[in-house]
């Protein structure tokens, strides 16, 4: 069978059968869509034979490269041994490895900020679940059930901010603030509170930027600590950059005047570094950055460097010391999945973490992030790119209308789309956020790819919109 033939079978077979998520499949059986058939580095294949650039990590997740001979190695040797195994009442060798590892990870990157007067010891106790949107909904539930047990009843909701996503199970969605994609379930979801986004490009507070503000939307989350602190369970949020919001990224000092605020108010810190964590922003945690430790931290998608899926949950001593107690107590944390804890992933986070340190990816990352930046201040020449962020290797370029008053284009002229559509037949994949184009390439992407991609994207945005 040629590869025509077999390409518009699979087409056909795609059209007929498969719900791609978020995705309008009204329009996805109307396009001709690209058939990925191998990854190898920071590229990917389709079945024609062309070669992309993964301008998006493969959502996020890539982060050594495609088949990486490391993590194909200790998947290999995973499934010579055996490839799941139940931790609910059982343990498993990699699964015991790994959560040690990463508390020890977590102890390098955060424990020379910890014990102050803001903040506790680092998280050491490594819950597993299998994404993103379930590594949040434990720790909503840990925080739930931590109040409980400390005979705080009646502490059942969150703060949360505007523009932010932590996932798509209901409890996710409910501390989401993402009015496309999360207003539809508003009968399904639990009450909770939204702060300001800390986002100066378009400040919810009217303004331009914060060189005179004094940092209100902060003064607006202490407000709203104040007003509900007796029936909150935690404050959670996305450090440094709100990734699906469309690559917001916060006031400097944010961050850290939360964490101080939830430790004077005594609310826990949920920091979900889902998207942000595992180098993505130039350090291992986001938070570092700001020196900030938190009660809860979420971690998923880099952790096995896009190869399986797998998250985890983890809480400081504070937290994990109130589950324990008697059988009769009924003390237990009831949350589980039937993968939690599997070895294969847990394997290939072993690995990721072993390549971290084999390559010093960390350390090779400051070139990549400076040909970036030198991208995107390049792109600051064409009048309808109206701002460009990043944190790292984590960039966000808004299209607009009218750079003059910010004006967006309309939504349903998918100007976003269009740009991607034209950076896609000169060899790089991303994937917008509507007028937000989000470039975030793998750690593993030589500098001189990045410099290529920075220029294709400008190419493409003066295709579809020549000045």
């Amino acid at each position: 069978m040629g590869i025509d033939n077999h390409y518009e079978e699979l087409r056909k077979s795609d059209r007929d059968h498969l719900w791609h998520p978020f995705t309008q499949m009204k329009q996805w059986a109307e396009e001709e869509p690209l058939i990925i058939t191998e990854g190898r580095g920071a590229f990917i294949k389709d079945m024609r034979g062309r070669w992309y650039l993964d301008g998006v990590s493969s959502l996020w997740v890539n982060i050594h490269g495609h088949r990486h001979p490391r993590i194909d190695e200790a998947l290999k040797a995973q499934i010579d041994a055996v490839a799941h195994t139940t931790t609910l009442g059982l343990g498993n060798e990699p699964s015991i490895l790994l959560a040690e590892r990463i508390a020890k990870m977590i102890a390098r990157s955060l424990g020379r900020f910890a014990g102050g007067e803001d903040n506790p010891q680092p998280p050491s106790r490594v819950f597993y679940s299998d994404n993103g949107s379930t590594a949040v909904e434990v720790a909503l539930k840990m925080a739930f059930q931590y109040h409980l047990h400390k005979g705080r009843e009646g502490r059942n909701t969150f703060i949360s901010l505007n523009n932010a996503y932590h996932g798509d199970t209901l409890g996710a969605v409910s501390v989401g603030g993402i009015g496309i994609f999360h207003e539809a379930f508003g009968p399904l979801l639990m009450k909770t509170h939204k702060a300001p986004s800390p986002f100066c490009y378009r400040c919810e507070l009217g303004h331009a930027d914060n060189s005179g503000c004094g940092m209100q939307c902060l003064g607006r989350m202490e407000e709203m600590i104040l007003e509900h602190v007796h029936e909150v369970a935690a404050v959670i949020v996305e450090p440094l950059v709100q990734a699906a919001g469309g690559m917001l990224v916060s006031v400097p000092g944010y961050l850290k005047g939360v964490r101080e605020l939830c430790s004077r108010y005594g609310v826990p810190l949920i920091v979900d570094e889902i998207a942000t964590g595992f180098g993505r922003t130039g350090s291992m945690l986001a938070c570092e950055h700001e020196e900030v430790v938190p009660d809860i931290l979420c971690l998923s998608k880099g952790i096995t460097g896009g190869y399986l899926p797998l998250a985890v949950t983890v809480a400081t001593d504070e937290i994990y010391g109130a589950f324990l107690g008697e059988f009769k107590d009924l003390k237990t944390f009831f949350h589980g999945h039937s993968y939690t804890g599997n070895p294969l992933g847990c394997a290939a986070a072993l690995a990721c973490l072993d390549i971290f340190e084999e390559e010093r990816t960390i350390e090779t990352l400051a070139p990549k992030i400076a040909a970036m930046e030198q991208g995107l201040a390049a792109l600051l020449d064409h009048p309808n790119v109206g701002h460009v962020r990043n944190a790292g290797l984590m960039a966000g370029v808004e299209l607009v209308r009218d750079r003059s008053t910010s004006e967006p284009f309309a939504w349903e002229q998918k100007m976003g789309w269009r740009v991607t559509h034209a950076l896609r037949r000169r060899g790089v994949i991303i994937r917008p956020l509507g007028n937000v184009l989000v470039l975030m390439p793998p750690l593993c992407t030589a500098a001189e790819d990045i410099s290529a991609m920075m220029k294709y994207v400008a190419g493409s945005v003066e295709e579809v919109l020549p000045q």
